[in-house]
């Protein structure tokens, strides 16, 4: 049986990969922060799934659940990590205390690598497996392609990692591990409860207090009327299957409008538009300066 650790595993779009990779006969190694998840996940899907429980930023606790998998798998060689838990943190760049930006940073670009590099051993990386070389599946995001105000951190945090793996695959050619991107656009998961939350009176008093409520409001109805989940699960299930995986995937509802199309304007005009939506647009009086 195939065998596959997924991070993040409790909710959202772990949870959907963690299904449908039991459903494709795989052992998969589900990874979660809480001993309460861990039950749930145990009980929903029985001998499929084993799970672990780290968090992305202890380092630890990594190498010991990395030790956990390779006592199950003996001598085999692991088909594939799939590097999910993420967080988001939002908020106006110039006012986010720096710490926040920092967590940001720690759970979605570090906290990836030092998986990476707990777990490449058992893909093939650099040690002596049985069985064909894994794969990597970093998840990654539209957010790693075009920045949106008020998600600076977690555009930062996601365009790092498209940089980073990269960077990885093409040095991980010499193992013949191959690394593949997952880049959802807006998926309806259990995030945007969690967003729309969030408080935004640290920021009242700046310019930035009606058109970052008019971005979460935004965010909000468009994540409630997303794709559900299941759709990066087959993403991730194609990266891990494929006899020749592109090195993107990206899963959006139309692949030109939210996808390539940003790409293609000139930034200038991008950069007017989203300004305009949001009333980010420095007004001026009588042309003499701001009103």
């Amino acid at each position: 049986m195939k065998a596959v650790v997924v991070t993040g595993a409790a909710t959202g779009i772990g949870a959907a990969c963690v299904k449908l990779l039991a459903q494709n006969d795989y052992l998969v190694f589900a990874a979660v922060r809480k001993e309460s998840d861990a039950a749930t996940i145990a009980a929903q899907h029985g001998a499929a799934i084993v799970p672990l429980i780290f968090d992305v930023t202890d380092a630890g606790a990594i190498v010991a659940a990395a030790r956990t998998v390779e006592a199950r798998l003996g001598s085999g060689a692991l088909a594939g990590l799939v590097n999910n838990a993420g967080i988001a943190v939002p908020g106006p760049l110039l006012h986010l205390p720096i710490e926040d930006f920092r967590r940001q940073i720690e759970v979605n670009l570090i906290g990836q690598l030092q998986v990476i590099q707990a777990f490449a051993p058992l893909l093939g990386a650099g040690a002596a497996r049985m069985g064909p070389p894994g794969r990597i599946v970093n998840m990654s995001s539209v957010a790693g392609r075009f920045a949106a105000p008020f998600l600076g951190a977690y555009n930062a945090s996601k365009f790092g990692l498209e940089g980073l793996s990269d960077a990885l695959r093409r040095e991980l050619m010499v193992y013949g591990v191959e690394l593949i991107l997952i880049e959802p656009g807006m998926i309806a998961t259990p995030i945007w409860d969690k967003a729309e939350e969030t408080d935004l009176r640290p920021f009242a008093e700046t310019a930035y207090a009606a058109p970052s409520r008019r971005m979460l409001k935004w965010l909000v109805e468009e994540g409630r009327r997303s794709p559900r989940p299941g759709i990066v699960a087959e993403a991730v299930l194609r990266a891990l299957t494929a006899p020749r995986p592109p090195v993107r995937i990206p899963v959006v509802r139309n692949r030109f409008t939210d996808y390539t199309l940003r790409g293609l304007l000139p930034a200038r005009l991008v950069d007017w538009l989203v300004a305009r939506r949001l009333g980010l647009l420095k007004r001026v009086s009588g042309g003499l300066g701001e009103s």
